[in-house]
């Protein structure tokens, strides 16, 4: 779960260094994210509200973003898919992934918060 005192302000720096490169300055992600592409890989997906993020509990968000998605995935049971986000586990703390996190998040209107965090519980819940 994501720690209280992670800040979004770090994690808007961070973002524009780390993410935005494929997720986009406005956290718009890249064109036809829905698409894959001819390697199996989908186009890296928006961060903003009106993406998928929001959909997956801080856990899986931030195992994503420290392992890769392909480990991430593999590690719960998802096989078959093929995920192109590596991981930053190398090059960014955990803090400053919170941190990221934070920043995604705070984009989100507050019923996008709320329904992520009800995700949140819910993950806790079955022990991702």
């Amino acid at each position: 779960m994501q720690p209280a005192d992670s800040d979004p302000t770090v994690g808007a720096v961070l973002y524009q260094e780390n993410c935005a490169s494929c997720h986009g300055a406005k956290l718009e992600g890249q064109p036809d994210w829905r698409s894959p592409n001819d390697d199996g890989t989908l186009p890296a997906p928006p961060h903003d509200e009106f993406g998928h993020t929001w959909h997956h509990g801080d856990g899986l968000l931030f195992d994503y973003t420290k392992m890769g998605g392909q480990m991430a995935l593999e590690q719960r049971g998802v096989t078959g898919f093929v995920s192109g986000m590596p991981g930053f586990g190398e090059t960014l703390s955990d803090e400053q992934i919170w941190d990221i996190l934070a920043f995604i998040k705070s984009t989100w209107s507050s019923r996008v918060q709320q329904m992520q965090a009800t995700r949140t519980e819910g993950e806790q819940l079955k022990g991702n």
